[in-house]
């Protein structure tokens, strides 16, 4: 599965599990001590396929210690801290939704700190997710808005955003630099040793822990699969077509959020939040057309 497009809407569809499993399991585990677990089993699983790049690259990690606590903070601590702290208020279709806010962050970061550019295109893909978003936040209300009584999950989850847009840039600058399971593996390690001092602040909580099957279970698909696997896929995706296109397909996770919390979590889903994530589709519906629109007369041209 080498197509980057592919490969994020696999990365997509994995993140939205991450959603799904993390609201319940994030009832029981508080945030900080939930994402180091995470990531002490997404280190297990990652070990023996990046010990060997590890070991061989040793300099590297010497010199390129600034890029990956860059990377390691932005997307491993605080994303992931602010996701399961904001789904202790928010549900997990309001949570993806306001994922698709991350396209915005990211085009305007590019833009401030690189001089990318985008097209209007995107610009039109970027604001119908933006309107789908606004909708969700303010749940469709006039008075939401007036009185500023804003669901403080769905505003955490605009913070998640922004350091999911960071690390994303990031991703960009320097991931090529980095063997990717060796890379991988640093970056668990990185995160690990500033989280457990961090989740000393919760050692209140940890007692109260009930370590039932469920959260067992949901806690190993959290260490593998949105923290190994859809991140190799993730990283691999932005590295090809860069953090601007590649944000635009997290708009994909409200459907598969949408799907999965109906089905798994009995999220009851209102008018509301079908019309915001049929904004963020069409979005993401544009930005692909154009794309395609763009690799055929290139092949036409060839």
């Amino acid at each position: 599965m080498r197509n980057p497009y592919i490969l994020l809407a696999f990365a997509m569809m994995l993140y939205a599990g991450n959603l799904l499993v993390g609201k319940p399991v994030s009832q029981e585990i508080p945030p900080i001590t939930l994402t180091l677990f995470r990531y002490l089993i997404a280190f297990v699983a990652v070990l023996p396929f990046g010990y060997f790049e590890w070991k061989r690259n040793q300099k590297l990690w010497k010199r390129e210690w600034k890029a990956i606590l860059s990377l390691a903070i932005s997307g491993l601590v605080l994303f992931n801290i602010l996701v399961y702290l904001a789904l202790n208020y928010t549900t997990s279709v309001n949570a993806a939704i306001v994922e698709s806010s991350t396209p915005v962050f990211a085009l305007l970061l590019g833009f401030i700190l690189f001089k990318e550019r985008f097209t209007k295109v995107q610009l039109i893909g970027v604001i119908l997710s933006l309107l789908g978003v606004f909708a969700v936040i303010t749940k469709g209300s006039l008075e939401v808005i007036l009185s500023q009584s804003f669901n403080p999950g769905d505003l955490i989850m605009l913070g998640a955003m922004l350091t999911w847009s960071i690390y994303s840039i990031f991703i960009k600058q320097h991931t090529w630099k980095f063997p990717l399971y060796g890379g991988l593996l640093v970056m668990c390690i990185v995160a690990i040793v500033i989280l457990i001092p961090l989740s000393a602040t919760e050692y209140q909580r940890i007692d109260s822990i009930s370590w039932s099957t469920p959260v067992i279970l949901g806690l190993l698909y959290l260490g593998v699969f949105p923290s190994l696997v859809a991140l190799m896929a993730y990283n691999k995706g932005v590295s090809e077509i860069g953090p601007s296109k590649a944000s635009i397909f997290l708009n994909l996770i409200p459907v598969f959020t949408m799907i999965g919390a109906v089905l798994f979590l009995g999220e009851i889903i209102t008018w509301v939040q079908i019309v915001g994530g049929l904004l963020v589709i069409t979005g993401v519906a544009i930005t692909n057309k154009k794309k395609m629109h763009r690799k055929e007369k290139a092949a036409k041209n060839a």
